[in-house]
C-alpha cells in the first residue's frame, strides 16, 4: 500500500476530524497506486494518521475511511459500517419509513448516500474510491437489508469533479418510479427517478414536525370563544353574535408555504390543524405532487395551490397589501396623498398567521454567497411583511457557503429593512439521520428558525 506523506506546514485538521486532505496539504506519495486504492497517511514525521482512498484528479486528494489500518474496504467493511449505520437510525428515527441509512463522511463513509424509503433505497456515488466499490456496496445493502430494490441517483455535478460522469437508473431488484413513505404519521408519495436530490428532502423531518404547536391558538383573532352549551354541559366555539361555529378547523392558522416542493410543510400544518393553507412552488411538476400528497393525506378542502415564482408572488402580495393600506388612510382623510380609487382592488395584498419559507440552495459556490444573500433577504422581508401581528415566520437555507451566524445577520437586516421586531423561538439544524462529525463544517449546512413577528 502506497503512502501518503503530509506536510508539516499542514494545519491539523484531521486530527480534529476532518475526513477530507487537499493536495495542498500532501508533501510526497510514496510507493504505486492506481486512482480510487487505499493509501496509509502519514505525518511528516513518518507517524500513521488513518487510511483514505486516493484520487489525484479531485482537490480532494485523499478521504478517510479508517483511523487504524485497513488492508481493503471489503464486504466485511462495509456490512460492520452499514450495520452501524442502521442502529443509530433505529434509535433516532422512530417510526418514520423514510430516513438517510448512511450519509456518507459523517458514517465513515466518504462518497456515499443511502436514503431508505419504504422498502427501497437510493444510492448516491459522489467519488471515485466508492464508485470503484459499487458492485460490493450493492450487493452488501441488498444482503443486509433485503429491499425491493436498489435505485442510483448520482446523477449529480459534484461526480465531474472526480473524473467521474453522471448517471441515474435501477441496480437490484424492482424499482418503482413512485414510493410512498410515512414522515410524522403523513403519507407522502416520493419520486425517486425525478425528484429532487434522491427523490426527498429527508432532512427536514424533524423540522416539519416542529410547526405543529403555531398551527392552533388563532380562534380568538376572528372572535371565536369557547363557551359552555346549556343543553348538554359541553364546551363549543361560538362567534361573537353568540352562535355556534361548526367548522372544526375555526381554531386553526392561516397559512403559506413557499418553495413547497412536494408540499411536506403543507402536509404537517395540516396535521397541526391549520385552517386553510396555500401551497406554491414554481414546478407545475413539484405542485401536482403536493396535490396528490394532499390528497392522499385527507387534506384537499383546506390547501389551495399556486404555481407561481416566490420571489414575484411574495412581492405581488406586499404591494397589494400596501395599495390597500394607502386607500384606507385616504379614506380616513389621513393626508397620505391622492389614490386612484377607480380601479378596482386585486387579490393582491393577503395576509398569513404563518410564512414558511423553505427554498432551494442560493449558493452552490463561495462566489454565489453575496447573490444568495440578496435572494434571502428578498424573498425574507417581503414574507416578514405578510405575517400577521404577532404570527410566525418559518425560515431555512440549506446553502452550505451561506454560515448560521451570516444567514441570522441577513434575517436582522431583512427585519429592520421592514420595521419588524423578530422573536427567534427555536433554531434547527438537519434531523437526527443526518448526524455531524465535530470538526467538520460541510456536514453543518441547515439552518431552520422560527421567528415570532411584530411590528415597530
Amino acid at each position: 500500500m502506497a503512502s501518503v506523506i503530509l506536510d508539516r506546514k499542514r494545519k491539523k485538521r484531521l486530527e480534529q476530524g476532518q475526513p477530507w486532505i487537499y493536495a495542498n496539504e500532501i508533501a510526497s506519495v510514496d510507493g504505486e497506486y492506481e486512482p480510487g486504492d487505499l493509501v496509509s497517511v502519514l505525518s511528516h514525521t513518518g507517524q500513521y494518521l488513518a487510511t483514505g482512498y486516493i484520487n489525484p484528479k479531485s482537490q480532494i486528494a485523499v478521504r478517510v475511511v479508517s483511523y487504524t489500518p485497513l488492508e481493503q474496504m471489503d464486504r466485511d467493511f462495509f456490512a460492520s459500517r452499514f450495520e452501524q449505520c442502521a442502529q443509530l437510525r433505529s434509535r433516532f428515527v422512530g417510526e418514520a419509513t423514510g430516513y438517510r441509512l448512511v450519509y456518507g463522511e459523517a458514517d465513515f463513509l466518504p462518497g456515499l448516500v443511502v436514503d431508505r424509503f419504504a422498502d427501497v433505497l437510493v444510492i448516491q456515488v459522489l467519488s471515485l474510491g466508492m464508485e470503484r466499490c459499487k458492485p460490493l456496496i450493492v450487493e452488501t445493502l441488498a444482503e443486509l437489508f433485503q429491499p425491493r430494490g436498489i435505485y442510483e441517483r448520482s446523477d449529480v455535478s459534484v461526480r465531474e469533479l472526480e473524473g467521474l460522469e453522471q448517471i441515474k437508473g435501477p441496480l437490484y431488484g424492482d424499482c418503482p418510479r413512485y414510493v410512498e413513505i410515512v414522515e410524522n404519521g403523513l403519507r407522502i408519495e416520493v419520486d425517486i427517478e425525478q425528484g429532487q436530490k434522491t427523490g426527498y428532502f429527508l432532512d427536514q423531518r424533524e423540522n416539519r414536525a416542529s410547526i405543529h404547536k403555531l398551527m392552533t391558538g388563532w380562534g380568538a383573532r376572528s372572535g371565536i370563544r369557547l363557551a359552555t352549551d346549556e343543553s348538554t354541559g359541553r364546551s363549543v366555539p361560538v362567534n361573537a353574535n353568540g352562535k355556534e361555529v361548526t367548522f372544526p378547523y375555526w381554531d386553526g392558522a392561516s397559512v403559506l408555504e413557499c418553495f413547497s416542493h412536494t408540499g411536506s410543510f403543507t402536509l404537517n400544518a395540516c396535521s397541526g390543524g391549520a385552517k386553510k393553507v396555500t401551497c406554491l412552488d414554481i414546478s407545475e411538476h413539484a405542485v401536482d405532487t403536493a396535490r396528490r400528497n394532499v390528497e392522499r393525506n385527507g387534506f384537499t378542502d383546506r390547501v389551495e395551490f399556486v404555481v407561481a415564482d416566490a420571489f414575484d408572488y411574495l412581492r405581488a402580495q406586499v404591494r397589494g397589501l400596501e395599495e390597500r393600506r394607502a386607500r384606507a388612510q385616504a379614506g380616513q382623510g389621513s393626508g397620505a396623498g391622492k389614490v386612484d380609487t377607480s380601479k378596482p382592488v386585486g387579490a393582491e395584498g393577503r395576509t398569513w398567521d404563518v410564512v414558511i419559507l423553505d427554498p432551494p440552495a442560493f449558493a452552490k459556490t463561495k462566489g454565489a454567497v453575496p447573490g444568495a444573500l440578496r435572494g434571502y433577504k428578498d424573498i425574507n422581508l417581503h414574507a416578514m411583511k405578510l405575517v400577521n401581528e404577532g404570527g410566525y415566520l418559518v425560515t431555512a437555507s440549506c446553502s452550505y457557503h451561506v454560515r448560521p451566524d451570516v444567514f441570522l445577520e441577513t434575517i436582522l437586516s431583512a427585519a429592520s429593512d421592514a420595521r419588524k421586531v423578530l422573536r427567534q423561538i427555536e433554531y434547527r439544524g438537519a434531523g437526527k439521520d443526518h448526524p455531524q462529525l465535530l470538526g467538520t463544517s460541510e456536514g453543518d449546512y441547515l439552518k431552520f428558525a422560527i421567528f415570532e413577528v411584530r411590528s415597530r
